[in-house]
């Protein structure tokens, strides 16, 4: 068995293990542990929130006092103290819903949008930073002042443009990749801080 499936294979059991849904919880643990973007009392809204793995890791970091939101296109299974609303992040509607949960601005973003791949790289990668870009838009419009977001990108060379785009809204944007994403993808994770409305 190589290496990267191994590690597969091991994220994959610990889900199974410690109840979460999804093997990409560890990601987010990952990077929770690495930056410190989720914290007690804390409103957060994730988006593409199917199956509910980074709902489950965000109820648990933000505790009793904090409120998550996530909104998929598809039904997702309840989670405990976490609201799901389903629809899309285009609908304006569900701003307006998402600020009456929440009590007015949000303090994270998390978005772990991918599109539907299709195998051609400059399609994937194109749709991929398409899907980041509404995202961000959606965070520019909850995020209070100072807030965090998480996006998911894949290497490619529209990701420089997409950066550069981050850079105007938030102090700081870091690249990362969490052991727990596959090795070989491309996956990447871009980790913003402090947020300038």
């Amino acid at each position: 068995m190589r290496l990267a499936d191994a590690r597969k294979d091991q994220y994959r059991r610990l889900a199974k293990d410690q109840g979460y849904r999804a093997r990409s919880a560890y990601k987010l643990l990952q990077l929770n542990s690495s930056y410190h973007i989720l914290k007690r009392g804390n409103k957060v809204v994730d988006l593409g929130c199917a199956p509910g793995g980074w709902l489950q890791v965000a109820t648990k970091e933000v505790g009793s006092a904090g409120k998550v939101v996530g909104i998929d296109l598809k039904p997702v299974d309840p989670v405990a103290s976490a609201v799901v609303l389903e629809g899309s992040i285009e609908d304006l509607t569900m701003l307006e819903k998402i600020s009456g949960i929440l009590g007015g601005k949000t303090d994270v973003v998390l978005s772990d949008l991918a599109p539907n791949v299709s195998g051609v790289w400059d399609i994937d990668h194109a749709r991929q930073i398409s899907l980041s870009t509404i995202a961000l838009n959606f965070a520019r419009q909850v995020l209070r002042q100072g807030g965090s977001a998480v996006f998911k990108v894949f290497e490619g060379d529209m990701l420089s443009e997409f950066r550069a785009e981050l850079d105007k809204s938030f102090g700081r944007a870091l690249l990362s990749k969490p052991s727990a994403s596959r090795q070989q993808s491309s996956e990447l994770y871009i980790v913003c801080l402090d947020f300038k409305p």
